[in-house]
């Protein structure tokens, strides 16, 4: 069984048995579900610590494993290669904007000689 499903149900099992123990002595609900709670937490660091390392040691290993995904490097080249795309397009008709073509350049000197 893994370590978080121990420790999970270990962690419910004890919340369960203060909260029963605590309904039969007409304790009112809320304030037996804090108490609990609480008794949960404190007896699950104080005597399940070799369990709650284990459960850490689990995550770390499923955490520990490599960040490298062959989707993930695909994706991120698809998204550089459309912002370059989209840098060089921008580029361009800032460009064509700016600087006038011979065709217009001819227009405003056939202008300027009729004035």
């Amino acid at each position: 069984m893994k370590p978080w499903i121990a420790y999970s149900l270990l962690r419910v099992g004890v919340f369960a048995a203060a909260f029963t123990v605590l309904m039969v002595a007409n304790v009112e609900t809320w304030i037996a579900a804090v108490i609990a709670a609480i008794l949960g937490f404190a007896v699950s660091y104080v005597f399940f610590g070799k369990l709650r390392d284990a459960v850490a040691l689990d995550l770390a290993s499923r955490r520990g494993r490599p960040s490298h995904d062959p989707d993930r490097d695909a994706e991120d080249a698809a998204v550089e290669h459309d912002a370059e795309t989209a840098t060089t397009t921008e580029g361009a008709a800032e460009s064509s904007a700016e600087a006038p073509t011979d065709a217009t350049s001819a227009e405003q000197s056939t202008q300027h000689d009729a004035r």
